[in-house]
């Protein structure tokens, strides 16, 4: 069988950017000229068809120069061996390798450093730069509602939709909410902002209306209960609790301390749910998975997790035992009057 011939992106092509996190830059592609937009060649833009026959409904995402430096070659060799087998394809935010023209990455570099200097690029991303040695970006579904009228997006992290396997048998909180309320008691403790979310056991409820309050803390889209109608006994998160309980070597059953293997497991508690949610009721809802490239254990990552499962467990946060903790958001505690 041949294999099909990798995407390779155009000297042509104009780019702006449009977001960045600790690992990586996404950019929207431009079929015409502005001051905003990264040139990697003198010569005219491609034409506006062509561009979008070519890379319409995507968006460029380049790796920045990190200590666990994983090339997307291996991101997107694990990304199609262990995450696409599990969901269906219109459940995923796509990746594909893309091969970029000589010099990109340099100028990216260059456009970000002015960028700070010019006072619009986030602060904490300051001093973080695309891997030079890096020979590929990835092409990715566009999740963005910048050409939708009308349309919101509302954004969510799952995290943790079954108890951790360790926890105690008299917790009270969720894995969640327990460190939820760990890390909201040290912060006020430090006299800063705390940090409000939804139990993620709302979000699988059979009962509607603990999926109506989940809606209260998901940021995107005002509408609640049409929110919560989409979400309610929602296939893709009814599939990610499925995958969660089959993939259950976390908390105290997890990588040992000194493991520097991936982390399957760990990595469907911390992906992302992108909603695209249209003006029109009657068009479609769009729910994507993203944030998937394997967590891995090493750099000490697999310590931190086991560390924290038992300052969970030994504290008391889990059975919502500990002095520092306050009334819960936890679908548990509710359960429990505590």
């Amino acid at each position: 069988m041949t294999k099909p011939s990798l995407l390779e992106l155009p000297p042509g092509v104009q780019l702006v950017y449009l977001a960045e996190g600790g690992a990586n830059v996404i950019y929207r592609f431009v079929p015409t000229k502005s001051h905003l937009a990264v040139k990697q060649h003198p010569r005219s833009p491609l034409d506006p068809q062509l561009l979008s026959a070519a890379f319409g409904g995507k968006l460029l995402r380049l790796r920045k120069e990190t200590k666990a430096a994983v090339s997307y070659r291996e991101i997107v060799h694990n990304f199609d061996a262990k995450i696409r087998p599990l969901f269906h394809t219109d459940e995923l935010v796509d990746q594909n390798l893309i091969r970029l023209p000589d010099g990109l990455l340099a100028h990216c570099n260059e456009l970000l450093r002015l960028s700070e200097l010019n006072g619009e690029r986030p602060k904490k991303r300051h001093g973080g730069y695309l891997c030079s040695s890096e020979p590929f970006g990835l092409l990715i579904t566009d999740m963005t509602i910048f050409n939708e009228p009308g349309a919101t997006l509302a954004e969510l992290k799952p995290k943790w939709l079954l108890q951790s396997p360790s926890a105690p048998d008299t917790a009270n909180r969720c894995r969640t909410c327990a460190l939820r309320e760990m890390k909201n008691y040290e912060s006020r403790r430090l006299g800063l902002k705390e940090s409000r979310s939804f139990c993620p056991l709302d979000l699988v409820s059979d009962r509607f209306e603990n999926v109506l309050r989940a809606t209260t803390f998901i940021k995107g889209c005002n509408d609640r209960a049409r929110l919560a109608r989409i979400l309610f006994r929602n296939p893709t998160l009814q599939n990610i609790q499925s995958r969660q309980k089959s993939f259950r070597e976390v908390g105290l059953l997890g990588p040992s301390a000194q493991s520097r293997e991936t982390s399957l497991d760990m990595t469907l508690r911390d992906c992302t749910m992108f909603i695209k949610i249209p003006a029109d009721e009657k068009s479609p809802v769009q729910i994507r998975l993203g944030d998937l490239d394997l967590k891995t254990g090493a750099g000490g990552k697999a310590q931190y997790w086991r560390d924290l499962e038992h300052q969970l467990i030994d504290e008391g946060w889990y059975r919502g035992s500990n002095p520092g903790q306050e009334p819960s958001e936890c679908a548990l505690a509710r359960l429990e009057g505590v």
